[in-house]
């Protein structure tokens, strides 16, 4: 169903407005962003030489800094929002102006990937390409943001507009529980009628691709346990499987009848098994002990799922509960999951999104913006602010490599994200208003 779904979202997109053009407004924001590229990728560079890994905490703040000065300068009043201590995490830059109509959230993230241990590579720039860590996940969409905002400030239309700037500080390893790492974001999409998330945008096929729909990804991990005993007493009625061939069981069973359903996917990560097992899931780490004549004692598994709504992710955990009851001989397994990033469903408010921003591609001389199959995405912060609002994600530059070494930005697609970004923010306030 959500497959057809999105093959109707791709025609929508193809048949939509193709007479759409810009109006007098939108081509200044458009000349002024042209003219102010160097600029854009001034700052982008400011950022990317500032070494921010999510455990590098002075280095998140430092390029919160860098942040915070461009979101002053644009009027807003901002904050910066500290993690309680056992979070161990910078916190979140936070930037917000009042306004008429359609509030709206702008979402990006201040840390990396890369830490302090893997070197900073600076920003290297030839010809039309640049590298750097985080210079596409996500500094220069976290400049996209600010650039749009500052051409809707040169046609006066910023000071009309709700706006709340979002900077997580830690995206790429959230912080613990996210019951409070979570806390603020969740309460801008409480806030909140639209959802704009500034990571890289997605081009292939010839096309640009728009995100209405993200996966969520959550944890899971079983635990079995079996009779220990000499292994010539296997499988006798005093000794049963044990707890391997138990979770071997397991599964299989898993592949074999929760396996199948569109957009679901769940993986085992790691395996332990023996007659003495050890594991710390917060290192994803373990330590087993066994002898091949014994029949083992122990396994633990642990895993991660992903799915596209929380109807899919609850069938799926009540599957693999059924599947883990039905326990071989002197055997016993139990299963625990752990929410993490929620999904971002395709709904219609974000397909409606979408039709707008395919419309704005047009008229930028690009073609159509189909929506992007949910499988070429992984999860990202919007998803938990996507309960609350329309939401649409992937609104940065083009580049590739992120979260390698070798990560890099097409530095002629700076400009086209910006004028989107601010086009389609513009287009949104004037709907409000005219209604």
């Amino acid at each position: 169903m959500i497959r057809l779904l999105f093959t109707f979202v791709l025609i929508l997109s193809f048949v939509s407005a193709t007479a759409e053009s810009l109006t007098p407004d939108e081509q200044r924001m458009a000349d002024w962003i042209d003219a102010h590229s160097e600029d854009a990728i001034a700052l982008l560079k400011e950022t990317v030489d500032i070494p921010s890994g999510t455990l590098s905490l002075e280095g998140v703040r430092e390029v919160g800094t860098v942040m915070r000065r461009e979101l002053d300068a644009l009027g807003l009043a901002t904050e910066w929002v500290e993690m309680p201590a056992e979070i161990a995490r910078a916190g979140d830059l936070i930037g917000r102006k009042d306004g008429k109509g359609k509030k709206i959230l702008l979402i990006g993230h201040l840390d990396t990937v890369f830490e302090a241990a893997d070197g900073l590579r600076p920003f290297e720039r030839d010809g039309d390409i640049a590298h750097g860590h985080g210079i596409q996940d996500m500094k220069s969409g976290n400049v996209v943001m600010v650039y749009a905002l500052l051409a809707l400030k040169e046609i006066g239309a910023l000071k009309d507009i709700p706006v709340v700037v979002f900077y997580s500080g830690d995206e790429e390893k959230s912080g613990r529980p996210l019951t409070l790492s979570r806390k603020p974001l969740i309460e801008a999409g409480q806030w909140a009628d639209i959802s704009l998330g500034f990571e890289e945008g997605q081009n292939y096929d010839g096309k640009d691709w728009a995100t209405i729909a993200r996966r969520s990804s959550s944890n899971w991990m079983l635990t079995v346990t079996g009779k220990q005993s000499h292994s010539s007493n296997i499988f006798n009625e005093e000794t049963g499987a044990g707890a391997i061939f138990e979770a071997a069981r397991i599964l299989n069973a898993f592949y074999e009848t929760v396996r199948g359903e569109e957009y679901l996917t769940f993986n085992a990560g790691t395996i332990e098994g023996g007659t003495e097992v050890e594991y710390d899931p917060g290192q994803n780490r373990g330590t087993t002990f066994g002898k091949t004549n014994i029949v083992p004692r122990k396994v633990v598994v642990h895993g991660g799922m992903r799915t596209i709504s929380q109807q899919q992710l609850d069938r799926a955990r009540a599957a693999m509960r059924e599947v883990v009851a039905d326990n071989l001989p002197h055997t016993s397994a139990t299963i625990e999951f752990t929410d993490g990033y929620p999904p971002m469903a395709p709904t219609e408010g974000n397909q409606a999104l979408q039709r707008e921003l395919s419309a704005i591609n047009i008229a930028l001389g690009r073609g159509p913006m189909p929506a992007l199959d949910p499988l070429r995405r992984g999860a990202a912060d919007i998803s938990f602010v996507a309960p609350y609002t329309d939401a649409l994600a992937g609104l940065g530059a083009l580049g590739g490599g992120g979260h390698t070494p070798d990560e890099f930005l097409r530095l002629s697609t700076m400009p086209i994200a910006i004028k989107r970004a601010a086009i389609l923010i513009y287009r949104l306030s004037r709907e409000e208003a005219a209604e």
